[in-house]
């Protein structure tokens, strides 16, 4: 099995401050296509598969750039929330600001040592992530594959009542049920969409991603319900997208953080995403 090997990053985040990341490859040459992980609402670059994800698809002979998003409120040694405040302000637009200033540095051969400049590239994003890799990808041309797993296909995920105690609060907490933090979130993410709405409408981005789109959902997600992939399917141009469902997977597919090891329906996810960018990036 070839060694993966990995070169950290830091950018200035949408939020002033640090975005923190790193490339892997498995392979020499400064050509081989790249593919950017964007992580989703209370995940981050090390959590439970997506360090595997990453080694499987360096492994098949792609560069793999993941990310913490400047809003993740993950801290500098990568698995700790430490940064509370900065997942608190946390906007579906500074996720997109986030990603923008990833692919800049990636077209202009800025992320790491011996990456080329690179104008075409994949996305991967799970959960929110995947919402935000929708919004991106349906703004360029440069996305030439991309593949989410159990994406969001709207951004508001609260009920009415949460909402209104949010307003009137100025905050709610967070339980992050993955690793037992309580987390705040103020009214930035609302406000945003209030300004933005319609720009950051996630199924009507769908219908104009004109790169490769493979749609992966557990058929029993406990978080985002099947229903969204079938309306993100349905939004997208037929000679686009493919829809996999995962019979028995949950929102992660069974993965686990810290990591217990591979489960069937995650494999099954793990075979589906490699393949889709081997046969469109490679």
């Amino acid at each position: 099995m070839s060694t993966v090997a990995k070169q950290p990053f830091e950018l200035r985040g949408a939020d002033g401050g640090p975005l923190r990341g790193e490339v892997r490859t498995a392979g020499s040459g400064s050509d081989r296509p790249a593919v950017i992980i964007c992580h989703g609402f209370k995940g981050f670059k090390e959590w439970g598969f997506f360090p595997h994800l990453a080694d499987r698809l360096a492994r098949a002979g792609l560069t793999v750039i993941s990310f913490n998003f400047s809003g993740s409120g993950v801290g500098p040694d990568g698995e700790r929330f430490s940064e509370p405040e900065r997942f608190g302000h946390a906007t579906l637009s500074n996720d997109l600001s986030d990603l923008q200033l990833v692919v800049a540095a990636l077209q202009e051969g800025a992320l790491s040592d011996g990456l080329a400049k690179q104008d075409g590239y994949g996305l991967f994003g799970h959960s929110r992530g995947g919402g935000t890799t929708i919004i991106h990808a349906a703004s360029t041309d440069s996305v030439k594959a991309m593949v989410t797993w159990a994406a969001i296909a709207t951004p508001l995920r609260w009920d009415d009542a949460t909402v209104t105690r949010w307003r009137s609060e100025g905050r709610i907490d967070v339980v992050n049920q993955r690793t037992g933090d309580v987390l705040p979130l103020y009214t930035d993410f609302l406000d945003d969409l209030s300004a933005r709405g319609h720009e950051l409408d996630i199924a009507r981005a769908a219908a104009r991603v004109r790169g490769k789109w493979l749609i992966v959902h557990g058929a029993e997600d406990e978080a985002v319900p099947y229903g969204d992939a079938m309306k993100l399917h349905a939004a997208a141009q037929p000679t686009v997208s493919q829809l996999t469902v995962i019979p028995g997977a949950g929102h992660t597919f069974g993965a686990r953080h810290p990591w217990t090891g591979c489960t069937t329906e995650l494999d099954a996810a793990f075979e589906a995403t490699v393949g889709w960018f081997s046969d469109n990036l490679l």
